[in-house]
């Protein structure tokens, strides 16, 4: 694994994302993933945060199943067990430090 993290080209995209803001980034590293939260780009609300979560869970169903060449049904349900896994018996609790809120006054 590299040394650094290595960003997703957005370039391709930058039609596509017009005037739409940043609100997470997530790095995969040993022993669990680092995130960075901006909400103040979805609102105040944090079920808005979960809706957005799962938009971007089925994004990643797609993805996965065009990538490893499965059915997106079910790369999504996977998915969802993973995510039941996880909330049942969370494996970062003692590893990883708590997540990082990253709100910009500019933002």
């Amino acid at each position: 694994m590299s040394e650094k993290p290595v960003p997703i080209d957005l370039v391709p995209f930058a039609e596509t994302l017009g005037d739409s803001r940043e609100f997470l980034r997530v790095w995969a590293k040993q022993g669990g993933t680092l995130s960075f939260v901006n909400p103040r780009p979805l609102g105040a609300d944090p079920a808005l945060f979960g809706i957005a979560m799962v938009d971007v869970i089925r994004n990643a169903a797609s993805t996965y199943a065009k990538a490893v060449g499965m059915p997106e049904d079910q790369a999504l349900d996977r998915i969802w067990m993973g995510l039941d896994a996880e909330r049942t018996a969370p494996t970062e609790d003692d590893v990883l430090p708590p997540p990082v809120v990253v709100a910009r006054k500019d933002d």
